[in-house]
């Protein structure tokens, strides 16, 4: 097989133009809602839609993820701000912390650190994924009725909404509601499919002008102004303060990106990459800072919005930051007018298709183990409940645990006999070793002290003269001190008992720990045979060797020198 491909530039596609209009459309409410809601001045949300997503979708290895500002980073951000005493609203120290979130994502992605998501489960994959989903759903639910749910916790807001839904606006719900109707009919026909969100804003947003309805604009937010994004300077004095917050804005972003990958493959086939996509969003920090950008990472709704629209290349990316500047410096008024609840209805379209096309994910890690089912339920709802990074960190140590688990659990000792055409086949382990005969048991783990107590059970007993060759081919190059303390352990036991432990197909990395603790003075000479890259030759090496030291007991000493 050749190296899996990467991405490439290629040309735009007329869906990616559509889509990166539909996207750059909503960017507009969405993003100056998010740096509303966290304090920042809205109109910094719109810019964060720029640059960003521009730089972003030119340099990532997921070639469909659109780079933007976030709910959750735009709450992180402005909680590092307010715990480091600075104003939010003060475009430097904004500026600061947008530049320095950035080199520390560069540096992350350029070091290859995203490897550290490798090591987190498919199943805390999954319930991180839903989990911000949902949030996303619920985030926009003001919008769509103009009830704003109260709650510790997601869950418990959307549980509120639907109890509370006499308190919804009415004007504001029948909108949102239209929004969602107008959508499904767009999507149902094919030619429509992919500019159906488009359709949705634009057929029900001119209708409520026409109608005169009551509900919140975009222009209630902030003015926009008609202008591009223009240069920033960060304030440089800001940095010392802002670096632990950086790296706290980093874990959450490194996070949502690392979710956007696996729901969204690249359509030409081309390979993913954690690190590439998390230097790219270093890039686009590190640019959009200097043009009134706040912090931003891989955003899963505005990707799926692009997605959904028809994007085929990361041109759509791309053409949603063009698009984005070409409305703000030409449509500034038109574009106040789009209603908040036609958003919150596309938004919630958008969140409950990311949610439906992971139940087939959820499905399958409901029926894989308990343990797995455990683990993303958890992680779902500490998405729900706790701070991003915190259900970050979570996730991390619950797939840690399920892994050690789930590896103990595979820890066994097999029997390995030949047949008379000379095949190797797999038994059980005797409970008592045959004296003076050669038995040969492979071990197959990864050496955890939790896999000690199945590796005991299933040990034999010893008797005089017999051998127990131990085959090794799959312990890790450095096993845990207890393995090797179970292995000396054993290898004394049978060495009273006259008979020897000979360890087979060892490879050199453990064969130098053996050396260095003592280990193969123990086992005395012939006592570790060399892996070999013929299969099982090792292993028959070991078994003739074997034999001989059976053979030649009567006129010798009982066992090795220890």
């Amino acid at each position: 097989m050749g190296r899996p491909r990467r991405p490439r530039l290629g040309r735009p596609k007329p869906s990616d133009v559509t889509s990166g209009l539909v996207t750059g459309l909503f960017s507009i409410p969405e993003g100056m809602a998010y740096a509303s809601i966290a304090g920042f001045n809205p109109v910094a949300g719109l810019f964060s839609g720029v640059v960003p997503a521009i730089v972003g979708s030119l340099t990532a290895r997921t070639v469909l993820m659109v780079t933007t500002l976030t709910s959750a980073i735009a709450l992180t951000s402005q909680s590092v701000l307010s715990d480091a005493g600075l104003d939010p609203k003060d475009p430097g120290n904004v500026a600061a912390l947008g530049l320095l979130a950035g080199v520390v994502m560069l540096l992350t992605g350029v070091l290859r650190l995203g490897v550290v998501l490798s090591f987190v489960s498919n199943a805390v994959m999954v319930g991180f994924s839903t989990g911000i989903a949902l949030q996303i759903v619920v985030g926009v639910l003001k919008d769509a009725t103009g009830y704003e749910p109260n709650g510790h916790n997601k869950l418990v807001q959307l549980s509120n909404w639907v109890v509370h839904a006499g308190s919804w606006q009415l004007d504001a719900a029948l909108v949102a509601a239209s929004t969602v109707a107008v959508w499904a009919l767009a999507h149902a026909v094919r030619r429509l499919r992919t500019v159906a969100l488009l359709v949705a804003m634009a057929a029900v947003s001119a209708a409520v002008a026409v109608l005169g309805t009551d509900v919140e604009l975009v222009g209630g937010i902030a003015d926009i102004p008609a202008a591009l994004p223009h240069l920033t300077v960060p304030d440089l004095s800001a940095v010392p303060h802002l670096l632990g917050g950086a790296l706290s804005i980093t874990l959450v972003a490194l996070a949502q990106a690392a979710g956007i990958s696996p729901s969204t493959p690249n359509p030409d086939g081309s390979k993913s990459s954690v690190n590439g996509d998390f230097a790219a969003q270093g890039l686009a920090n590190a640019a959009g800072s200097l043009f009134q950008s706040l912090p931003v990472g891989g955003s899963l709704s505005r990707t799926g919005v692009a997605v959904s629209a028809g994007a085929r290349t990361r041109w759509a990316g791309v053409f949603s930051g063009l698009w984005l500047a070409l409305i703000v410096l030409t449509l500034a008024p038109l574009a106040e007018h789009i209603p908040m609840p036609v958003i919150g209805g596309l938004i919630i379209v958008v969140g409950a298709e990311l949610v439906t096309g992971k139940i087939p994910d959820i499905r399958l890690v409901l029926r894989t183990s308990r343990l797995s089912a455990t683990a993303m339920i958890v992680t779902f709802l500490a998405t729900t409940q706790l701070p991003l990074q915190q259900a970050i960190v979570l996730g991390a140590v619950l797939s840690l645990l399920l892994y050690c688990v789930q590896a103990s659990r595979q820890a066994r000792l097999v029997a390995l006999r030949t047949t008379e055409d000379g095949r190797w086949t797999t038994a059980e382990v005797p409970h008592r070793l045959p004296a003076g005969q050669v038995t040969v048991v492979e071990y197959s783990g990864v050496s955890f002290f939790a896999e000690l107590p199945t590796v005991e059970r299933d040990w034999p007993e010893p008797a005089p003269r017999a051998v127990l060759v131990l085959v090794l081919r799959g312990l890790p190059d450095v096993p845990s001190s207890a393995m090797i303390k179970l292995i000396e352990y054993r290898a004394d036991e049978l060495h009273h008992a006259g008979g020897r432990l000979v360890l087979a197909g060892v490879r050199p990395a453990f064969a130098k720990i053996a050396e260095t603790t003592g280990l193969a003075d123990r086992l005395g000479p012939g006592g570790i045979v060399p892996a070999d890259a013929t299969l099982f030759t090792a292993v028959e090496k070991a078994v003739r060797d074997a034999k001989a030291w059976i053979a030649d007991q009567p006129s010798r000493c009982d066992a090795p020198p220890s």
